[in-house]
């Protein structure tokens, strides 16, 4: 979810209370912005807060009205909410999550979306879901790894995603599932722009509405408890896409998806982390419709690719690293940083061949939102090649 500038009313209490906050950063209770909050109004509801990390039903709520900017949207009115909860007091239960957003941008977009994980009792079933619906104009950049930042055309769609998934445990933190996935774009319409972009859209073939539709088919490994701030554990998730005519898809063809997590205690037993994730999307066989080719920015938690603009690199096959060091700044766990690096190719279109690599990286500061879902407002700002900069704003972990 990159979104620019993130600013809240809790921001304005962190950035109040920062002083009175320096009294306590020798004291190792753990601190966040509703403590804060509830120090300087003096409330005894939030001060008082049940403390019992795992209690089935409590939910974990992160989440306020804000405001935002990015590359993408210019000035955005966002509201996000982080619902977070257990099923079970069991020492192994995963973290549930449902997220849910909506905004309304300077560039005149529209996003609803609601995404969730959810883990029932000892982690027997987890159910995915990921359901939006876009108006969206945005500047596209057409096929392949050599895009520049000036060479774009303005495009405006709407969309709507259906995906819903169903996994079973096969083994302590090995699971398989199946699900649907449909996705629907609509009253595409293809402005003026870079005339070298425009053909290439068109020669790859353009329709002012598209459809795709068809399984999922799910492999999954995940030993982490929680996942929108891991401490350590391994996350490994596999996904055969294949789409089907007679589901409705307008022609058929294959993806494959492959994301990769490693999360490593540095130094050892300490609560700094060194990050590590690869994604990765293949086109097995057939034709994507463009706005559905794997793209920078446009991956789940449209997350890869901080230094860039959402879809700045599109094509039928995607690999993407990135590498974060996240490291506490002070005692109590209020204020966090990070450090990343990350690189991007695409295939090449029409010869479908890996020649280009772009690199990205940046820094960025975490400030705890809620300490027991350890939900953080991240903030970052980061750099990629030929100008491209921009500020990332993300609540929860961007992996």
């Amino acid at each position: 979810m990159n979104f620019s500038i993130l600013i809240t009313l809790l921001l304005f209490l962190i950035t109040s209370a920062s002083c009175a906050q320096d009294s306590i950063t020798t004291k190792t209770t753990k601190k966040d912005v509703i403590d804060v909050a509830g120090t300087i109004l003096k409330s005894n509801w939030l001060i008082t807060r049940d403390t019992v990390p795992k209690k089935p039903g409590r939910v974990y709520f992160s989440g306020a009205p804000s405001i935002g900017y990015s590359l993408t949207s210019r000035w955005a009115a966002i509201f996000v909410g982080n619902f977070a909860f257990f099923t079970s007091e069991l020492k192994k239960q995963k973290i549930s999550l449902v997220y849910l957003d909506v905004l309304y941008t300077q560039n005149q977009q529209f996003i609803w979306r609601i995404q969730s994980n959810v883990w029932t009792k000892d982690n027997q079933f987890n159910l995915v879901t990921d359901w939006r619906y876009y108006f969206y104009p945005q500047k596209t950049y057409g096929l392949g790894g050599n895009s520049e930042v000036n060479a774009f055309v303005d495009q405006t769609f709407s969309y709507v995603r259906f995906h819903q998934t169903i996994l079973t445990s096969l083994r302590p933190n090995f699971y398989a599932g199946i699900g649907v996935a449909w996705d629907r774009h609509y009253n595409v319409v293809q402005g003026e722009g870079n005339a070298e972009v425009i053909n290439q859209i068109n020669a790859y073939g353009s329709a002012t509405k598209t459809t795709s539709a068809g399984l999922l088919f799910n492999l999954l490994y995940d030993s982490r408890i929680n996942s929108i701030n891991p401490w350590g554990g391994l996350y490994a998730n596999v996904i055969y896409r294949p789409n089907f005519t007679s589901l409705s898809s307008d022609s058929p063809w294959q993806l494959l998806s492959v994301d990769l997590r490693k999360y490593i205690s540095f130094p050892h037993l300490s609560e700094n982390i060194l990050a590590l994730w690869s994604y990765n999307w293949f086109t097995l066989n057939g034709d994507p419709p463009y706005l559905d080719l794997p793209s920078t920015g446009w991956d789940s938690y449209s997350n890869t690719g901080r230094g860039y603009i959402q879809g700045r690199f599109r094509s039928k096959n995607l690999i993407y690293t990135e590498a974060e060091y996240r490291f506490k700044i002070m005692r109590n766990g209020l204020l966090g940083g990070v450090v990343f690096t990350n690189a991007q190719s695409v295939t090449d279109w029409p010869n479908n061949t890996f020649n280009s690599i772009a690199f990205g990286a940046g820094a960025g500061m975490r400030i705890k939102f809620n300490k027991y879902s350890r939900t953080n407002i991240c903030i970052d700002y980061a750099f990629g090649q030929g100008g491209s900069q921009g500020v990332f704003v993300n609540l929860g972990e961007v992996f």
